[in-house]
């Protein structure tokens, strides 16, 4: 299924990023708490918003990221259609928003991995770091979106 695939900033709604979640892994990546109001938030202020659609404006993959543009980038969403997996799509993605957000020579790129997608990550060229804090004091219930 190699159909042509473009990627292009856009802002999604977020009803159309829920049904995308819906087909990817990317669905049980959020907690319970608040999820309508949160993901519409999500969509609305990403620094970064790519979406990579077929021909037919079919939305096959996102990536959400936030960035200072001049020395990082977080990417908090990476997220293939299931249908459309192993075609360079996450990698077209990751490629275009750190070239978005100043280029690999200014840019670190941090995310936190699905230990499913740490392959991926690794193929591309990324590796595991020790140096990152974190502070989570937010309600977690896990689910997923169907």
């Amino acid at each position: 299924m190699n159909t042509p695939i473009h990627i292009r900033e856009e802002r999604l709604t977020p009803e159309e990023y829920i049904d995308f979640l819906k087909r990817t892994d990317l669905g049980s990546q959020y907690p319970k708490e608040r999820f309508a109001e949160r993901i519409e938030k999500l969509v609305r202020n990403a620094s970064v918003s790519l979406a990579a659609r077929t021909e037919d404006g079919f939305l096959v993959g996102v990536l959400f990221g936030l960035t200072d543009f001049a020395y990082w980038l977080y990417v908090t969403d990476l997220g293939v259609d299931r249908n459309y997996t192993r075609q360079g799509i996450g990698r077209r993605l990751m490629k275009a928003a750190h070239e978005l957000a100043g280029g690999e020579r200014d840019i670190a790129v941090y995310l936190i991995a699905n230990e499913n997608a740490v392959p991926f990550y690794e193929n591309i060229g990324m590796k595991k770091a020790d140096d990152v804090m974190q502070y989570n004091k937010i309600d977690w219930t896990e689910f997923t979106v169907e």
